[in-house]
């Protein structure tokens, strides 16, 4: 890494459809260290699906967000910056004049990404958990208002190629949205597997992914709070803890465990786990839907976990092109 990669000070901002995330790194020998963070849900979609449009108190809660996010970067003088937009902005009818009033009261330049860079971003910050020696690989990343699903393979580079990437506008926000998320009944939560089955059944079909599955040449990454808040339950923390769930390989055994657990449980159960909170408590569920529909499809058997995602994507990016 040249000594302009290294000195500079990067922030990487992911605004999704529930969530709130910056990551504030310098470069390092093996990619970045990460100097500071931030992550607040705020819902920026919730009745996004009915409406078309950004509510003003959601908008007002990812404001108040996206200004400690500011002070952050000023506090941490950051030298080069990327701040990304999902699902949320690119369906909401009012999302320009959403923009433009961020910038005016943040100033962060917000940039509403298409769903194949999201997924290209996700790769990439995903990457390091994958193994090599499998030929192929399906990352999942489970938002809060879409789903967006990357089918991969290698041709002898370290980062692997991206063969296909669709985004399903499916996710824990918009699910939770028209089924419900405090009591959810067997029925509600089969008839949610079974709407992202027949989501993403074309794309299967298309790609024959099934049958390199049936082969055995396939593993699988999860990317959103549903599998981190799998991976805390299953190894019962008393508080989350990124750096004992990232990275954690889950069996399908144990992820129908856990689901059929959290559907037994009470709205108030859920909120009191430690690891899921009254925040993710009547979305959980929704994923776990979500999850169930994908394991259906492409029974790879197990699963790792992975506590990253989409900033440390960008960071990867803006710190190659300031080496290069």
């Amino acid at each position: 890494m040249q000594f302009s990669a290294a000195r500079n000070i990067y922030a990487a901002l992911d605004l999704g459809t529930n969530n709130c995330r910056l990551l504030v790194a310098r470069g390092a020998p093996q990619g970045f260290r990460v100097i500071d963070a931030f992550s607040r849900i705020v819902r920026l979609g919730e009745g996004l699906a009915t409406s078309g449009v950004l509510s003003e108190p959601a908008m007002a809660r990812t404001i108040a967000a996206l200004r400690v996010c500011a002070e952050k970067v000023m506090h941490r003088r950051v030298t080069q910056g990327r701040y990304v937009a999902t699902e949320a902005c690119r369906r909401a009818a009012n999302c320009a004049d959403f923009i433009e009033r961020i910038h005016a009261q943040t100033g962060i330049p917000i940039e509403i990404i298409s769903s194949q860079e999201e997924a290209r971003l996700v790769v990439s910050g995903c990457a390091p958990l994958l193994d090599q020696h499998i030929a192929r690989a399906i990352i999942i990343d489970i938002g809060g208002g879409s789903t967006e699903i990357a089918w991969l393979g290698w041709s002898g580079n370290r980062v692997p190629d991206i063969l296909a990437v669709t985004s399903v506008p499916h996710g824990v926000v918009t699910m939770t949205d028209r089924y419900g998320g405090r009591e959810v009944s067997e029925l509600t939560y089969r008839a949610m597997v079974s709407e992202m089955c027949a989501a993403i059944r074309p794309f299967d079909e298309f790609h024959r992914i099934a049958s390199y599955v049936a082969q055995g040449s396939v593993q699988m990454l999860g990317s959103s709070g549903t599998v981190t808040t799998l991976g805390g339950l299953h190894l019962q923390l008393p508080r989350y803890s990124r750096t004992q769930v990232d990275g954690l390989m889950l069996s399908f055994a144990e992820i129908d465990r856990l689901s059929r657990m959290l559907l037994r449980m009470s709205y108030r159960e859920r909120s009191d786990n430690p690891c899921i909170g009254p925040q993710r408590a009547d979305l959980v569920l929704s994923g776990c839907a979500i999850l169930e529909a994908v394991r259906q499809t492409w029974p790879v058997g197990r699963l790792r976990v992975a506590d990253r995602g989409i900033r440390e994507g960008v960071l990867a990016s803006l710190i190659e092109a300031a080496g290069s």
